[in-house]
């Protein structure tokens, strides 16, 4: 396996780079401190083609690619995580699942506009009783005729407030449980929707995080994703994808506490030597890049995978669960080198430290991703 980055893979990384560090960077303090969505961003993201990254050309995307896309998510997420997380629901769990899971008018109506970021998606499927457990779903969808009447209150939804195609989950035939769950679209102008609560959040406070409330919302039978009572397949394998982008975010955090570090390090002198000079701290940074350094080489094997369409579920949880807890390491080294300016406002850090720990719980928890590896390994997947 070849992970050089090709020349058009290096020209997109350098892209995200320039635009984080020119145009997120100038706002992400300011916007995690209101707890805002850098819409302006967003729209220029999806003008510059990193909401299509994963799309077919023939629906409006651009057809770069895991491992491009990969590149790019850690590039964002170095500067500006709240941001990044929306172009990877966007990439991985609205886009891919509707180019794996929808019919041919679906892709069509949904996938243009939300790869030019005209249109913004969010992925609808954690309730107040149903995180880890989705064979727990509430909401329902009861039919009526040839619609299909939503009820139900989501919760924790990422891009919620700013979306306007939702990719949703209700039981269908509640008495079977996991096995009858359905996925549906739904425009957030259909009636009966609405926005319920803004969260107030640790972390990644530049993302848009709301209750997503469905009360007698009429929507007819091919808004279905897949079919009908299989939207616990549509949920798992759109996971799979999801978890690498959020791995990506993980490492770039990461990487972004470690170039602080270095740099904080280079410049604080304390009895009478600069903080770099110490042993003792510069084996916490080699620790510190030998973990991103693994974290990555994984990363790009599982983008691999995915692009080669080769079956990557335990892979996908493997590196999910390693690159998150390794950037709650790093960023807590990170964090330490820094002495008590790490837990000031002032610096980068202390906000690194804080989006990163979302990383371990969505997606999957680690506890999760644990249980699929084992899964996986004692099926002998």
């Amino acid at each position: 396996m070849d992970f050089r980055q090709s020349e058009e893979h290096r020209l997109i990384c350098e892209e995200a780079r320039k635009f984080a560090e020119t145009r997120l960077a100038l706002e992400v303090q300011r916007l995690d401190e209101l707890q805002e969505v850098n819409m302006t961003a967003l729209r220029e993201l999806g003008a510059l083609g990193f909401f299509g990254m994963t799309v077919p050309e023939q629906y409006g995307g651009h057809e770069l690619g895991a491992l491009a896309y990969v590149g790019a998510m850690i590039e964002f997420s170095k500067v500006d995580a709240g941001t990044a997380v929306a172009v990877s629901v966007q990439n991985s769990l609205v886009n891919d699942t509707i180019v794996k899971w929808g019919t041919e008018v679906q892709k069509l109506q949904f996938l243009p506009k939300l790869s030019s970021g005209e249109s913004i998606g969010c992925f609808s499927l954690t309730e107040a009783e149903a995180g880890s457990d989705p064979g727990a779903l509430r909401a329902t969808a009861v039919r009526d005729g040839d619609h299909f009447v939503l009820n139900g209150t989501k919760n924790f939804t990422t891009n919620g407030g700013i979306a306007d195609v939702i990719i949703a989950f209700f039981q269908t035939t509640p008495d079977q449980g996991a096995k009858g769950i359905t996925a549906f679209i739904v425009p957030s102008s259909t009636p009966g929707f609405r926005v319920g609560r803004h969260e107030n959040k640790l972390g990644i406070r530049t993302s848009s995080t709301t209750e997503m409330i469905f009360d007698n919302c009429r929507v007819s039978m091919d808004t279905i994703l897949g079919s009908e009572n299989k939207g616990l397949n549509v949920a798992l394998t759109t996971l799979d994808g999801g978890r690498i982008g959020i791995a990506a975010q993980a490492i770039g955090i990461a990487e972004g506490a470690m170039e602080e570090a270095v740099s904080y390090t280079k410049n604080r002198v304390q009895f009478g030597k600069k903080l770099a000079e110490f042993q003792a701290l510069q084996f916490m940074l080699a620790d510190m890049v030998t973990e991103i350094e693994l974290a990555k080489t994984m990363l790009y094997r599982v983008a691999w995978m995915k692009d080669s369409h080769i079956k990557h579920t335990k892979e996908s949880a493997m590196i999910k669960l390693f690159a998150s807890e390794m950037a709650h390491r790093v960023c807590h080294k990170a964090v330490q080198l820094h002495g008590g300016y790490g837990f000031m406002k002032e610096f980068k850090v202390e906000r690194l430290y804080r989006d990163q720990r979302i990383t371990e719980i969505y997606e999957g928890t680690s506890e999760i991703q644990r249980l699929v590896i084992a899964r996986s390994i004692l099926s002998g997947g």
